[in-house]
C-alpha cells in the first residue's frame, strides 16, 4: 500500500547518451542533479539511469545515486522503473529504489522499498516524489 510521501526533488538533466543494444530497441544513459528533501532533511542529489524501449513502446529503466543532505549525511539507491514517453517529449516513470546508508535521519530507509514518480519534462526538468511502500 501506498504510504505518505518522504520525499520530493526538482533538478536538471546533466547528461545524455546513446548507448549501444544490438538487436534491441533504443537504449539511453541519462545523468541528473536535483535537490529536495527527504524525510524533512535538505538533500542534493545526482543519479545515472540507463532506459531501454521496449516492444510495446514503454521504457524499462534501472540506476543508482547519492543523495546528501548539507550537514554531511550520505545515502546510496538503486531502482528500477517504467516509463511511457509522452508526445511533447516529455517522459514520467513509476518504479521503487532501495536505500542504504549509516546515516541515522535516514536509516529508516535502509529496510523499506521507497516508490518514485519521476517526471522529466522537454526541457530536461526533473521532478521527483518519494513514498513510503508499507
Amino acid at each position: 500500500m501506498l504510504g505518505e510521501r518522504i520525499g520530493e526533488s526538482v533538478g536538471k538533466v546533466a547528461l545524455q547518451r546513446a548507448l549501444s543494444n544490438p538487436g534491441g530497441g533504443p537504449k539511453m544513459e541519462t545523468s541528473f542533479q536535483s535537490s529536495g528533501s527527504l524525510l524533512g532533511v535538505n538533500s542534493t542529489e545526482i543519479g545515472t539511469y540507463v532506459a531501454s524501449a521496449r516492444p510495446d513502446g514503454s521504457l524499462f529503466g534501472e540506476g543508482q545515486g547519492v543523495t546528501m543532505s548539507q550537514e554531511g549525511d550520505v545515502l546510496s539507491w538503486v531502482g528500477q522503473g517504467i516509463g511511457n514517453l509522452q508526445k511533447d517529449g516529455s517522459v514520467s516513470y513509476r518504479g521503487a529504489v532501495y536505500c542504504q546508508t549509516t546515516s541515522p535521519k535516514w536509516a529508516r530507509l535502509n529496510s523499506m522499498a521507497v516508490l518514485f514518480e519521476y517526471e522529466v519534462d522537454a526541457q530536461g526538468v526533473t521532478r521527483s516524489q518519494f513514498f513510503e511502500w508499507k
